[in-house]
């Protein structure tokens, strides 16, 4: 099974192909082609982490839509003055799908 750590969003997530994942929001049309830098790369019980054969390696994805992130209510009180403050935030994310992982020998 081949798959691989790239970094989308701020984050590392682990993929191979055909798999669905939500990163930060992409600024790009749905249905368009979205490349990601990859850190490692498992192909069986090969592992590859060398940036010089890394950097040939293309992990692609397609993008399927623009989705919200679930709701965090933010509370803050202080006691014994009446201070309240209640606010909402909603995170927006990009859902990406992995078409393929090109570049391994």
């Amino acid at each position: 099974m081949v798959y691989a750590i790239v970094k989308a969003g701020g984050r590392q997530e682990k993929v191979a192909v055909g798999d669905t994942l939500f990163v930060d929001r992409i600024d790009a049309a749905t249905g368009s082609t979205i490349s990601f830098p990859a850190v490692l790369v498992v192909d069986g019980a090969a592992v590859t982490s060398d940036p010089k054969v890394l950097s040939g390696v293309k992990v692609t994805g397609e993008v399927i839509e623009e989705v919200k992130g679930p709701k965090i209510h933010i509370l803050r009180f202080k006691n014994k003055t009446g201070h309240r403050r209640r606010q909402g935030f909603r995170s927006k994310n990009t859902r990406v799908k992995i078409t393929a992982i090109n570049g391994m020998k």
